[in-house]
Parts: C-alpha cells; sequence; structure tokens
C-alpha cells in the first residue's frame, strides 16, 4: 500500500474560508448556472410551442390537410409566468383558415395565473412583507410586473380558493371519534375553529365561523355549518373544549343527551393559578397536575375534592374556580382511557397548536381591512398547518375510546 504524504505547511486562508481566486470562481459558475436554467427553461417553452404549431398547421407528418387549422403568422412578444413571475417570452402566432387569429393552448397554460397565485401564496405563507416580494423572488430570469399590487390581488385569489376549499369539505366521510373546538381573536375578529381526530388518529381542520363574541349562537352556526356537511349528529363523539359556557350551550343544543364534554384540563389549572398569589400558585399547580395524572378517576376526584379544601382557606374564589365543571374535567378518566390518549385528549392543545401556527404565519400583516380578509388569512394559514399535522399521541388506543363511547350510549339509553 503506497504512503501518502501529508502536507504541514499552515493555511494561507482563515478557516472555513475558500481562496479568493476559487471564490470568484465559484461564484461565476453559479452566475452560469443561473443563466444555463434560464435559457433551457425558456428553450423548451419555445420548443413545446413550435411543436403545438407544427402539428396545427400540417407540418407533421402524420397530418393530413383536413386536420389544418391555419398558417404561421409570425411572432409576437409576449411572456409566461416563471419562478413565480412574469417573464419575456417571445410566442409564434397562428392564423385560422377565416383569417382570425387562434390561440396556442401551450402558450396560453404558460400564462397560467394559478402557478403565480401558488407562488404568491407559498412566498407570503413563509413570511415575505408583500413589500419586498419583488426584489426577493427566485431570479433566475429577469421578470417583470411582480408589483405588491399584483402580489395582492393574486393572493387574494388564493386565499378566496383556501377558504372555499375548507368551507365546502365534506365531512360525511370521515371517521371521527373527537372533535376539538375553540375560538381564536385576530385583531379584533373572532374565530371559532372546529379540528377533529378520527379513528387512525389523523387531524383534520372542519371548518371556522366568525363572530363578534364567542357567544352560543355562533358556536351553533358552526356546528350545523358541519352537519349539513356531513357530520351526523346522532352519532356520539368526545366534544373537547376551554370550558366556554356558550359553547357549550350550543353543543347541547345540539348534541343533546348524545354529548360526551371534555373541559380542558390546563385551562382549568389556568383559572385556578390566577386566583392564586405567586407564591402559592406553582405548588397548588402542581398538586392539581398529579391529580389529572391519577388513572383512577375515583382517585383523581378525591385528590382535586381534597385540593379544593386547602384552597377555600386561603382564596374561596379559587376553590370554586376549581369545583366548577369538575367532573367534566375527569370524562376521560371516567371512560378508562389509556394515559397517552388521555393527556392528548384532555386539552385544546390539539386546536392550540394551529393557532400558534396561524399567528406566525400572519405576523407580517400590517393591516387587517375586514372580516373578509380575516377569513381568507386564517383558513389558508389553517390549511397550511394542517399539512404539518401528525397522528394525536396514543392513537392506538383509539380502539378503547370508540369502544367507550359506544358502551356509554348504550348505558345511557337502557337508563332511559
Amino acid at each position: 500500500m503506497k504512503g501518502y504524504q501529508v502536507w504541514k505547511g499552515k493555511a494561507t486562508e482563515a478557516e472555513g474560508e475558500l481562496p479568493e481566486p476559487l471564490s470568484e470562481l465559484i461564484e461565476a459558475v453559479d452566475e452560469s448556472m443561473e443563466e444555463l436554467a434560464q435559457e433551457a427553461g425558456l428553450e423548451i417553452m419555445r420548443m413545446v410551442m413550435a411543436s403545438e404549431l407544427a402539428l396545427r398547421t400540417g407540418l407533421r407528418r402524420f397530418s393530413h390537410s383536413k386536420a389544418r387549422e391555419g398558417h404561421r403568422w409570425g411572432s409576437q412578444s409576449g411572456y409566461a409566468i416563471f419562478g413565480g413571475r412574469k417573464v419575456s417570452l417571445n410566442h409564434p402566432r397562428l392564423r385560422g383558415r377565416r383569417g382570425k387569429e387562434l390561440a396556442l393552448d401551450s402558450y396560453r397554460s404558460f400564462q397560467g395565473d394559478g402557478k403565480m397565485q401558488r407562488s404568491v401564496s407559498k412566498r407570503l405563507l413563509l413570511g415575505l412583507s408583500s413589500r419586498n416580494y419583488e426584489g426577493a423572488l427566485w431570479d433566475l430570469c429577469h421578470g417583470y410586473g411582480v408589483k405588491r399590487s399584483s402580489v395582492s390581488r393574486h393572493f387574494v385569489k388564493a386565499t378566496n380558493k383556501a377558504l372555499k376549499e375548507l368551507s365546502e369539505r365534506d365531512l360525511s366521510k370521515l371517521s371521527l371519534v373527537a372533535l376539538v373546538i375553540d375560538g381564536k381573536e385576530i385583531k379584533g375578529h373572532l374565530l371559532v375553529v372546529a379540528l377533529g381526530v378520527d379513528t387512525e388518529g389523523k387531524k383534520q381542520i372542519l371548518g371556522l365561523w366568525q363572530g363578534a363574541t364567542e357567544n352560543a349562537t355562533v358556536c351553533r352556526y358552526l356546528l350545523e355549518d358541519l352537519i349539513q356537511r356531513g357530520l351526523d349528529p346522532m352519532k356520539r363523539y368526545l366534544v373537547v373544549t376551554d370550558g366556554s359556557k356558550a359553547l357549550k350551550r350550543a353543543l347541547q343544543k345540539v348534541f343533546g343527551e348524545r354529548l360526551l364534554h371534555q373541559r380542558c384540563q390546563i385551562h382549568k389549572r389556568r383559572n385556578v393559578r390566577d386566583h392564586l398569589p405567586k407564591e402559592r400558585q406553582a405548588s397548588f399547580d402542581r398538586r392539581i397536575q398529579a391529580a389529572y395524572g391519577m388513572t383512577d378517576c375515583k382517585d383523581a376526584k378525591e385528590a382535586l375534592l381534597s385540593i379544593a379544601r386547602d384552597l377555600d382557606e386561603i382564596n374561596p374564589s379559587a376553590s370554586r374556580s376549581l369545583l366548577e365543571g369538575l367532573d367534566e374535567t375527569l370524562t376521560l378518566h371516567r371512560l378508562g382511557i389509556p394515559h397517552l390518549l388521555r393527556l392528548s385528549l384532555s386539552s385544546t392543545n390539539l386546536i392550540e397548536s394551529c393557532f400558534s401556527i396561524t399567528g406566525h404565519l400572519t405576523r407580517n400583516v400590517k393591516r387587517w381591512r375586514n372580516g373578509s380578509m380575516v377569513e381568507r388569512w386564517a383558513a389558508t394559514s389553517l390549511l397550511e398547518a394542517e399539512k404539518r399535522f401528525r397522528k394525536v399521541r396514543g392513537y392506538r388506543a383509539l380502539p378503547a375510546l370508540v369502544q367507550a363511547l359506544d358502551g356509554s350510549f348504550a348505558e345511557q339509553e337502557k337508563a332511559a
């Protein structure tokens, strides 16, 4: 085996930096690659248009005189959508037998607005401001026509499409087992959003409804809209909320005795903590969390009642806050659901994560013009957040939840 000499000289360049000639060479190669990609893309477009023109003018071997639609008629400057912007592109012209100009299908497809809208929507959702869009576009080609007004116009079309997609989703084919419903305030506009969890643990945004406040009417309209699009009101679901009384009234009106309500344990802990002085908040919060972490429903309830008695000596309001709706915070305990799945469904965190992504995606919006704009942005952001969803933790225990829901419904009907 040959031995190799090791150069022990000192480095002439700072560590991590390329020699200046090599750096310039790489920069020149990058520019050349960009120019090559530009020319290759435009050349492919020209070849496609030439191929269509040859076919329609009868210049192809398999064409015959009856298939000819017209003849060549020179060329004209135009544009195509390339990399999310307009790019100058000369295109051939076709003149029909009766003297009328005929459009080339390939050239029309290269101008499709859908490409521009998808590109604009993607970049704005990634945090690019419409003010900076023109200078930050993918710059393989020297384009034109991408002004702030154009960006806004294309994004309005894209967000309208997203809102329509969300508002018209067919829910009849979803095997839902749980619903999570919560409200989100965006610049003075309240949106109530529903998220569903199916029997495989997959999450999906079901719909949204806008209102001035999270009142029972707004919540009922959202639920009625879900039912109209295929949600079965006769089926028993586990419904998780933050404890809003208005939302609970709407749920009771729609589902009646079939309602199985799980109240968010994190909101309950937060409400109790807000009643206490700072020096006592952490200790009582740990005790409440430990109680909710117990497996047996009876043990958990006894521990919570004991905490309520201790709270009564410090702040009776905190004690009343803990006791209010206490049984609804233990619904999953009562059903005997395994620990990991119980953690996932015992709070509204599933939908809070969507709101967090929505807030991040809309952070660059400086001016909210109206409620329609809020709905469009929210729908687009929620659908973007949905792409990042994973299955709920403990999803393998969902069959046990389905069985428990069916069993509790059967017992309720038997008792009635």
